[in-house]
């Protein structure tokens, strides 16, 4: 029996510390494959470091881009893959093969399924919750956002926004999962097209999903199947400071969109606290660009504007956070 082939479509912005692990493993995992490598103008020398590294291996094609943002490179990936599915995925994701062989198995038995994700899970054994999503209702982002989901973890009236209330271990439909692990039917693009370029960062795995469901695809959690995911690797969180060179935002010059950031003409925020501010402000954006995309017509006019000042205060309040903690390690350092 042929082995089909997966395009595994990979966007990339300063992770140098994670590249060779990453594609190494997905070579070794699934040899009928191609590891479409997209970097978008990494200050670290990542792209060089693909080249030269996999340069000779014709399964990898490396794509030199601008930094235009995560949907922008998927879909100049999305030009290149040939695969029966496509699996897009972060630098910090690790399948294993005996996973990629279910998740295949499982695509095949079952062609009404768009989108299948499995159940990721963080260095420390904890599940991946931002895999396993509702769609950001009104109600359920409200929730989220009081912590009502956090306390009521089980409940269904509560906790729209994770469904916490399903098994994670089984098999079974969800709304929406995210594009650090996503194996994708050709179809599905073939139906609702490329990713939509207005999401720089954050909320372009749930506009996809939306559509795709719209669509008539179904969207399934794999709980049987477990994806070791380095969360956070791939945009600078804390929880993978150890990482080494792992979204590594100590350099003098960071670019996003065509505009370059130079950490030494600023009196308010080096590179690092500026990268944190930027990528909490594209969060709160993607959630406006959404609802408004996609919510907005369904609800009356009091309550778009209740979720409009909620997203507001919401990324005053990110800001804020962000400020009081460079604050506090400028202390801590004196």
């Amino acid at each position: 029996m042929n082995q089909k082939k997966l395009s595994f479509i990979i966007v990339n912005y300063a992770t140098k510390g994670l590249i060779e692990k990453n594609i190494t493993n997905l070579l070794n995992s699934w040899s009928n494959c191609e590891v479409i490598f997209v970097d978008s103008d990494s200050p670290d020398g990542s792209a060089d470091y693909v080249e030269k590294r996999f340069g000779k291996d014709p399964r990898v094609i490396l794509i030199r881009s601008q930094n235009n943002g995560l949907s922008a490179g998927y879909n100049l990936g999305l030009k290149k893959a040939s695969g029966d599915y496509y699996i897009y995925l972060g630098t910090d994701a690790f399948p294993t093969k005996e996973a990629l062989e279910k998740i295949v198995k499982f695509m095949d038995e079952n062609p009404d399924v768009g989108i299948s994700t499995p159940k990721l899970f963080t260095r420390d054994g904890k599940i991946d919750l931002d895999a396993h999503r509702g769609f950001p209702t009104p109600w359920a982002s409200i929730t989220h956002f009081l912590y009502f989901d956090r306390l009521f973890s089980k409940s269904k009236v509560f906790n729209q926004y994770t469904r916490g209330y399903e098994d994670f271990d089984s098999v079974h439909e969800i709304d929406v999962c995210i594009s650090h692990f996503m194996c994708v039917r050709p179809e599905v693009h073939g139906k609702i097209g490329k990713w939509d370029e207005d999401y720089f960062l954050y909320g372009e795995d749930i506009d996809f999903c939306y559509r795709a469901k719209k669509a008539g695809f179904k969207i399934m959690y794999l709980g049987n199947i477990a994806v070791l995911h380095y969360k956070g690797a791939s945009v600078g969180r804390d929880t993978a400071k150890d990482i080494e060179n792992a979204m590594n935002t100590s350099y003098e010059k960071i670019s996003f969109k065509g505009q370059v950031f130079d950490g030494k003409s600023t009196e308010k925020l080096n590179t690092k606290e500026w990268m944190k501010v930027k990528i909490s402000k594209e969060s709160t954006s993607a959630m406006k660009t959404f609802y408004l995309k996609h919510m907005a017509k369904n609800y009356p006019f009091y309550v778009n504007w209740l979720v409009l000042g909620g997203i507001w205060v919401n990324q005053q309040l990110r800001f804020l956070k962000v400020e009081l903690k460079n604050f506090l390690g400028k202390i801590n350092l004196k």
